[in-house]
């Protein structure tokens, strides 16, 4: 549970609430690459990250996917069918090896029976996904390719400043192509703002980031 609380979303819950989702989870362990669910899954439910970072998945026409977000330690995913949710709306696999907490939708209502307050932090949950969303999508509006890119990487860097992706995956995220989000890349490291590594970049100066980007 302590890792859990690394997030804002689980570490707000009420205590006895909070026990309760992890009481009626499992622990899952994952590889890289291992797809936890599926868009269009029928089954919701929540998923809370306790290591490791999970790849968010969108379908972009037949046969494409795009990715659309990564999920660090202790922030949570998912919806429940008790306020309109249905089928899986994303594709979520492991980023790296991750361990996660499954809490089943069919759970929920047994847990809101002791805790009150589990259906107002699963719509509070839900809220929280779609206010990352629409901003996301408006920041690929408004900004100009270098700042797309900088401002994903303040966003993604971890507690360490790590940002667990590749410039493949950073090009796919900003709509750009992979040629043209390196050269951004580049551009960030000579002001000493990121710095490229293998499979990853460090954020060593996220206000900057931040104050380039607007944000």
């Amino acid at each position: 549970m302590t890792a859990l609380k690394r997030g804002r979303w689980f570490a707000g819950l009420d205590a006895k609430l909070a026990e309760a989702l992890v009481a009626a989870g499992r622990v899952r362990a994952l590889d890289e690459g291992q797809w936890i669910y599926s868009e269009g899954d029928e089954e919701p439910g929540l998923c809370l990250v306790i290591d490791g970072v999970l790849r968010l998945e969108a379908s972009a026409g037949y046969e494409r996917g795009v990715l659309i977000g990564l999920v660090g330690p202790g922030q949570a995913i998912g919806q429940s069918r008790r306020f309109g949710g249905g089928r899986r709306i994303v594709t979520a696999s492991a980023q790296r090896a991750s361990h996660v907490l499954l809490v089943p939708d069919i759970a929920l209502p047994g847990i809101a029976d002791r805790a009150p307050g589990a259906w107002a932090a699963v719509i509070a949950l839900l809220y929280d996904q779609l206010d990352a969303a629409v901003h996301a999508a408006a920041l690929n509006l408004c900004l100009t390719p270098r700042q797309r890119v900088a401002a994903r990487l303040a966003q993604l860097a971890d507690a360490e400043g790590v940002v667990a992706v590749t410039q493949a995956d950073l090009a796919e995220m900003c709509g750009l192509s992979r040629k043209s989000a390196s050269g951004h890349i580049l551009a960030l490291a000579a002001n000493d703002w990121v710095v490229p590594l293998y499979r990853s970049l460090l954020v060593v100066d996220p206000n900057s980031l931040r104050a380039f980007a607007g944000i």
